[in-house]
């Protein structure tokens, strides 16, 4: 049943906060992505900048810059964690690189500045990758519900995919892509704050 998969964040606030933050940070991220093709092609116009290449061809370069960035971090930022044992100041830096990079690309569409929003969204999300796991670790609520617990945990990443598409899609047909990255920030910002929220881990 339904009911089953039901945890109550007033019974468990410390895990009802950590999927919040989770479903934030990863809405960051979806928010942000999507439509880098689409910026690309029409607000930095690449192919304009470069001859004989299209947007996809540039969206391939961020998408490796980003995951170099990703892989490196996450490293790094796991070995930074697991010896200061202090996981929450390196999620609130890690949302707040995150929203450093959509405030990057809400004030400047140029390719320099993307190429610098995707090494702030890798080291971003490896550092948040790098600690988040480690915390929603620490507060499970029930052993033997574990299995359970990081499933419905695993929604938070899942779910923001499609709700990212559903709330860039009128931002950008409204009000542009500054609006979008301008959104992008405030939800990063907002998953670095909420955290604190979190009393049970340092």
């Amino acid at each position: 049943m339904a009911s089953s998969y039901w945890l109550s964040p007033r019974a468990h606030p410390d895990f009802g906060w950590a999927w919040l933050t989770r479903f934030l940070a990863s809405l960051s991220i979806a928010m942000g992505t999507l439509y880098l093709l689409y910026f690309l092609r029409d607000a930095v116009h690449y192919a304009r900048l470069f001859p004989g290449q299209t947007a996809a061809d540039g969206l391939l370069i961020l998408i490796l810059i980003y995951t170099g960035c990703v892989v490196i971090t996450s490293i790094v930022g796991g070995i930074i964690s697991d010896r200061s044992g202090r996981r929450k100041m390196l999620v609130t830096v890690s949302g707040l690189l995150m929203a450093a990079a959509a405030l990057l690309l809400m004030f400047f569409q140029t390719w320099p500045a993307a190429l610098g929003a995707a090494v702030l969204y890798g080291v971003g999300y490896g550092a948040y990758i790098a600690v988040d796991q480690a915390l929603i670790t620490q507060v499970l609520p029930k052993a033997h519900d574990r299995a359970k617990d990081l499933g419905i945990i695993n929604i938070a990443i899942v779910c923001p995919g499609a709700i990212g598409a559903a709330i860039a899609a009128p931002l950008v047909s409204l009000a542009d892509y500054p609006a979008l990255f301008g959104a992008t920030a405030v939800v990063a910002i907002a998953a670095s704050v909420l955290v604190w929220r979190i009393k049970s881990v340092r």
